[in-house]
């Protein structure tokens, strides 16, 4: 008489009556969820002429589209929608707030497919960037009442693994366990928000705003308070640094020694810092240097309000004590005349905070729109990642 063993080199019949047990199981107690199956990288747009971005002559989910930061950026999925049951545990969904902000906390699922089934719907296990539709968790009633249609849930698969519950007594694994995250709206998943919503029916949704997108992103609302955060900010803090523009500045000799804007001077040429009314015959005694230095205080204008010729030269026939703001300095300088020759005063450091104004040589690199021609004849862009101005060649 043989060995009693429900170990078998060979998965036989005793494999094949628990397996059938098992899927019994999900079929009967199972949720539906619909598969949307990651069939890997698109890298239609890669050219040949980067080794790091090959262009790959056949669809797979084994290939990389950035072998530099090994990355799938860029993410094709099948257009059929393959349906499998489901298992996992329902949790409450608490907010954390024990830090700054909200944190969701229990949000990450683990959900256990069958096996076989799996492999026989999609060919494959379930892998990372697979993404899941819960159509149990559908938000029917949601809080803004004019949406039109029912808000769905979707996850995308982290990873996947054998379930530990999912070995039977023949020491063969039956069930697939993956673990799951709530799909944002990124560059990856482009091709799932840009199917059209559709109705509790089955219908499409109409109109301008029929995208998944539309119903399911917050990136419209993040993007308005975002805005509206700028312009608060530049309202109040309008340039880097500090503001000295509202202090008072005291006129000096050339030694040093304070000068009372309402004493006339050795050739008689006086005026009042406040006074608008300055003769032909009459000169301001401005400053000759701002009175208050520190880091960022450099604004480009005058002393107490003094006025300030924009040019990218000097005037002839100046007076002494005027003004100019040279443009053709980056940063703008401002220099000050002093009878025989322009002196500087500062340079006009501060500037707006909002990025893309091109208003700072920083701003101008990073946001540099210009393009160039080289020896081969082609225009290129000025800007360029790294990957591609220091191209690798290809090690055969």
């Amino acid at each position: 008489m043989p060995k009693l063993s429900m170990w078998k080199p060979e998965r036989g019949q005793d494999y094949t009556f628990f397996d059938n047990r098992i899927r019994e199981m999900f079929t009967v107690g199972g949720t539906g969820v619909n598969i949307h199956k990651f069939l890997g990288a698109d890298t239609s747009n890669n050219a040949d002429t980067d080794a790091t971005q090959p262009a790959y002559a056949t669809q797979s989910e084994k290939n990389i589209q950035d072998l530099l930061f090994l990355e799938n950026r860029d993410r094709k999925y099948d257009t059929s929608v393959y349906e499998l049951r489901g298992i996992y545990n329902v949790a409450d969904i608490d907010f954390d707030l024990t830090q700054f902000g909200l944190f969701l906390q229990n949000d990450t699922l683990f959900i256990t497919f069958h096996q076989n089934d799996m492999l026989e719907a999609l060919g494959r296990k379930l892998i990372n960037g697979d993404v899941l539709e819960l159509p149990h968790m559908r938000d029917f009633y949601p809080l803004d009442s004019d949406l039109p249609a029912a808000l769905r849930r979707y996850y995308v698969v982290q990873d996947g693994n054998r379930a530990a519950e999912g070995f039977s007594p023949t020491w063969y694994p039956h069930l697939w366990r993956v673990k799951c995250t709530p799909l944002v709206d990124s560059q990856e998943y482009r091709q799932i928000f840009d199917q059209t919503a559709k109705k509790q029916d089955g219908s499409d949704v109409t109109g301008s705003d029929n995208k998944l997108r539309d119903l399911l992103s917050t990136y419209k609302q993040e993007l308005e308070i975002n805005t509206k955060i700028i312009e608060e900010a530049e309202k109040e803090v309008p340039k880097s640094g500090y503001d000295t523009s509202s202090f008072f500045v005291v006129p000096t000799a050339k030694d040093g020694t304070p000068i009372d804007p309402e004493e006339d001077t050795a050739d008689k040429t006086t005026s009042k810092a406040s006074s608008s009314l300055i003769t032909a015959d009459l000169m301001p005694i401005t400053p000759r240097q701002e009175g208050y230095e520190g880091y960022l205080t450099g604004d480009g204008l005058a002393p107490n309000g003094y006025p300030v010729t924009p040019a990218t030269s000097f005037p002839q026939n100046s007076n002494i004590g005027d003004y100019v703001l040279r443009l053709d300095y980056k940063p703008n300088r401002l220099f000050r005349y002093d009878g025989k020759r322009w002196v500087k005063v500062e340079d006009a450091v501060r500037t707006s905070l909002t990025g893309g104004s091109g208003t700072t040589q920083k701003d101008r690199f990073i946001n540099n729109t210009s393009t160039y021609v080289d020896e081969d004849g082609t225009t290129k862009k000025v800007r360029q990642r790294l990957s591609d101005a220091l191209t690798p060649e290809a090690d055969d």
